[in-house]
């Protein structure tokens, strides 16, 4: 090809030169001298035309270098490299039974109840069946396979859809008489006033924590508050929106104690180095720490965030996941308008999911924001990004009216629901505290107790030995000791780098959610296996 190019505009050159130097070309030269000059320049205007072509085809349109450096400064461990490790070797267990020391893969990872064995509660199902499939309502058999309240729930909740059409869209906020069924059970729950205009029904609580971050954030040099160790989440929809994260780190010395102190010094760090702090992120029960905060506690902390001119962003997914009995569930509303706060006095933001608490209904995506203290014409704007999104799904807005609406006593499915309820909480108490002891047990290992939530995060000290050897690997040492353990056991755990730790100290995140009858084994092998871990690397 090359020579053929060459050979070409040699050939064209040596026409051009000869009609201009051609004595016998009187007349003819001009034009020859043109025609020639022309083919010329068309043919290395083509050749450089096809240059260009192959050099795009040679180059991809898109690559890692050319996305948006929000996209790759955000990160989320909880699905990161150790998860897509168990997904790996789970296909190759599949593929090639007994291949490896295990049998399966134990996703400790993530609170994803009904994926580890808990079974979904009657009621809510019952409901669901039946406002998707309205017409088994008029069929005779259905009072023998359905409780009489959840068919009158069904009907209540089916009238209040315009033509009874789960499948439809709904008003952007959600549907107004589901929000009503919340609002009364917000109301129920704090014994202060609730309207259902605040409410904004999202797909989960995710969704609502980033049309925050969107509201909040205008550049980096706008700050959120977040807790270290902090739910990635809040990273993540940070980095992607283009703020700063500013950390406040939790005392694991006092059982992950929040300090107001801790909250003043980072606040004066962060505004000495330009940066403007808009809100302060409280998850409350814990996530991943498990701690459940005392009233007195938050009190403080509404205090803090009104001085300072911060909203609040109280997470409060765990709100029915507490298994100590001298720990309680409060609301920052509830103790902001016991404190005499009214709704114009302080901006609160309060998340809420039907994936947590005793339910688990991950999959389903629903759950809420119940949004105070903001001008109509801030809410205007919040208003317009729920718009943007159209609606969250029909299904998960009805099981979040359920969740903060469930049966009560008196009602047919009052005591069945209760017992569900119940033996899945006492269930999982007793699985926390097992962990515990079993991680309390394990040499370098403390782990605070699990007051709530669905997580324990124990700290580990490793041996200098396994930390050269992780950073020989580039690797965090907390994720190197993860990837051991999946390798030898099957359990999948989340390093505690992902989430945040005071600098020099290394923990992990592992659920309480493996079915009971499955603890003991659990406890045997990461007993072993960090026996084993322990004994190879020691100093």
């Amino acid at each position: 090809m090359r020579k053929f190019v060459a050979h070409r505009a040699k050939a064209l050159i040596k026409h051009a030169t000869a009609s201009i130097f051609n004595p016998h070309h009187h007349l003819s030269s001009s034009s020859n001298h043109y025609y020639y000059t022309f083919r010329l320049a068309r043919f290395l205007t083509s050749i450089a035309s096809d240059t260009s072509m192959a050099s795009d085809k040679s180059t991809p349109p898109l690559t890692v270098d050319s996305l948006n450096p929000k996209v790759l400064k955000c990160e989320y461990a909880v699905r990161g490299e150790i998860v897509s490790l168990a997904q790996k070797l789970q296909q190759d267990l599949q593929a090639n039974p007994g291949s490896h020391p295990f049998e399966e893969i134990i996703y400790c990872n993530i609170g994803n109840p009904q994926s580890l064995g808990q079974q979904p509660i009657t009621f809510f199902r019952e409901v669901l069946a039946l406002c998707d499939h309205p017409t088994i309502l008029d069929r005779s058999e259905t009072q023998g396979l359905f409780s009489a309240d959840s068919i009158e729930r069904a009907w209540q909740i089916l009238d209040q859809i315009p033509g009874r059409a789960t499948g439809a869209y709904s008003h952007s906020q959600g549907n107004k008489g589901l929000r009503d069924s919340i609002a009364a059970g917000i109301e129920a729950r704090d014994g202060f006033p609730a309207d259902p205009n605040d409410l904004f029904l999202t797909d989960g609580a995710s969704p609502a924590v980033h049309m925050m971050m969107q509201l909040l954030i205008r550049s980096e040099q706008d700050g959120i508050f977040c807790p270290i160790p902090q739910y990635p989440l809040y990273s993540a929809s940070i980095a992607l929106h283009g703020g700063t994260l500013v950390p406040y780190y939790l005392d694991e010395a006092t059982g992950w104690g929040l300090e107001i102190s801790e909250l003043k010094k980072q606040l004066e760090a962060a505004r000495q180095k330009g940066i403007t702090v808009r809100a302060l992120v409280v998850i409350n029960p814990g996530n991943p720490t498990g701690q459940v905060l005392a009233e007195e506690n938050q009190r403080d902390i509404v205090e803090f965030c009104k001085k300072e001119g911060l909203v609040l962003l109280a997470d409060e997914v765990y709100q029915e996941n507490i298994y100590v009995p001298e720990k309680q569930f409060h609301s920052f509303k509830k103790v902001s308008r016991s404190m005499g706060y009214g709704d114009k006095d302080i901006p609160l933001v309060s998340f809420q999911s039907v994936s947590k608490g005793y339910h688990g209904e991950c999959g389903k995506r629903g759950g809420y924001m119940e949004v105070t203290g903001f001008s109509p014409e801030v809410r205007e704007q919040i208003y317009k990004l729920a718009s943007v999104n159209l609606c969250s799904n029909i299904s998960g807005q009805i099981l979040a009216s359920l969740v903060m609406s469930p049966p009560k006593v008196g009602d047919e499915s009052y005591e069945s629901y209760s017992a569900e309820k119940d033996g899945i909480l006492q269930s999982l108490a007793r699985r926390a505290k097992t962990l515990e002891d079993a991680l309390n047990n394990l040499e370098g290992v403390t782990c605070n107790k699990a007051e709530g939530a669905m997580y324990l995060f124990p700290r580990i000290v490793l041996p200098n030995k396994a930390i050269k050897k992780a950073e020989s690997l580039k690797k965090a040492p907390d994720a190197y000791y993860a990837s051991r353990l999946l390798n030898a056991t099957g359990i999948v755990v989340v390093p505690g780098s992902g989430f945040g730790q005071v600098p020099g100290t290394w923990h992990f995140r592992c659920t309480i959610l493996p079915q009971e009858e499955k603890i003991p084994a659990i406890v045997s092998q990461l007993t072993e296996f960090h026996k084993k871990f322990m004994d190879e690397f020691r100093d």
